[in-house]
């Protein structure tokens, strides 16, 4: 654990029921009124676009729309959002919808004043040079992205997912309203649920934790558990779907100041190759990377099972440890969590080793408690797979 932190979050945070309703009042506290709306065709398609529309027609701001992002935002997709911002005359941009939108809007926003290639900016490196005001208005709960400095492009050229972090990718104001989640479905709520809490448990045993995030943590990590199975039987339970979206946005806060580890770097090549949901391949691997972390931070990792309620005060840390795995497992079965096997995915050996070197390249398994070697990244997504 560091004994410093180093905080970035957006300078507006309203966070409820009913709170979108507060857009053109936040746009009128930044002094912007023209924003460029980016989001996906199915935000659309559910009406969900409509009701930000109407919010703006009825503050009298005009506005623009690039819908045209995709899962796992590209290179290509930033583009061509760039070209829809320089048509225009906007002075904000909206990201609305899951990570992809939120994601591509502030990648949007900083590429319209940076040169060069989006990735040339990929991490290590700190983009701080901001461009445009970014409001993220999230719909799915789940990737944090409204709250953190990061945001994750895949490169068309390699394919690479790359982490892109630093003050431009800090959302300017941040509108969480869990009332868009009612229409998210069982497999798309039950992988941001599992993402969340992923963003919650590598942030707690994360080399760059601090006492700040772990209050993060700790509150998101029992709020998915409690809640996760509920939202995802009784999509219009009104309880279950506030807490998983407060509990994705602590997560959020968590993560993107203590940094994700073992289970993110891995995660991104499964998404870049085979283009599984980042959601789906981070609860693919929580359990097995779980497994493998424990030895190296039993006591966090003890706490975290008690905490989530996996595990009693009466507990060992081993035996902790051991019910935290068992539970991760147990949570994956019950939310029928699939194998890349079962989804028809098959990985060659040059595959495994070339995803096992983009992850460790990623510099988020660095941060694990148990560092990994190539060969056992290897070994553990033969596991997973």
């Amino acid at each position: 654990m560091q004994d410093f932190a180093r905080i970035q979050s957006p300078r507006i945070i309203r966070i409820g029921g009913g709170v979108v309703a507060e857009l053109a009042a936040v746009m009128a506290q930044l002094g912007v009124s023209r924003p460029l709306i980016v989001t996906d065709a199915g935000v659309v398609r559910l009406g969900h676009a409509a009701t930000l529309t109407q919010l703006l027609d009825a503050a009298g701001m005009s506005y623009g729309m690039f819908d045209g992002v995709i899962e796992d935002p590209t290179d290509a997709c930033v583009d061509a959002g760039l070209e829809v911002l320089r048509a225009g005359d906007f002075d904000c941009i909206i990201g609305f919808g899951g990570g992809s939108p939120m994601d591509t809007a502030k990648a949007v926003s900083f590429m319209a004043v940076n040169p060069g290639h989006v990735r040339d900016y990929k991490a290590p490196a700190q983009i701080d040079r901001c461009g445009l005001p970014v409001i993220a208005i999230p719909t799915t709960g789940g990737t944090g992205s409204e709250l953190t400095r990061w945001c994750v492009i895949t490169d068309t050229a390699s394919p690479e997912k790359y982490n892109l972090s630093g003050l431009a990718c800090v959302a300017t104001a941040a509108l969480i309203d869990w009332q868009f989640t009612i229409t998210k479905p069982a497999r798309i709520t039950a992988d941001t649920g599992i993402d969340s809490l992923t963003h919650a448990l590598e942030a707690f045993v994360s080399k760059r934790a601090h006492p700040y995030t772990d209050a993060f943590a700790l509150s998101a990590m029992p709020l998915i558990v409690t809640h996760l199975r509920r939202a995802c039987s009784d999509p219009e339970n009104s309880v279950a779907r506030a807490a998983l979206m407060l509990a994705a946005s602590q997560a959020g806060m968590a993560f993107s100041n203590a940094s994700v580890a073992l289970v993110h770097g891995m995660s991104r090549p499964v998404g870049a190759h085979f283009h599984v949901a980042h959601g789906l391949s981070n609860a693919m691997l929580l359990p097995v990377v779980t497994a493998f972390s424990v030895e190296a931070a039993p006591e966090r990792y003890a706490q975290a099972a008690r905490v989530m309620g996996m595990a009693t005060d009466l507990d060992s840390d081993p035996v902790a440890c051991a019910r935290l795995v068992d539970g991760l497992r147990a949570l994956n079965a019950d939310l029928s969590v699939p194998s890349p096997s079962s989804l028809g995915h098959v990985a060659d050996p040059e595959m495994l080793a070339l995803m096992a070197r983009q992850a460790l390249a990623s510099g988020s398994p660095q941060n694990n408690p148990r560092v990994p070697s190539e060969v056992e990244i290897i070994g553990l997504y033969r596991q997973m797979w």
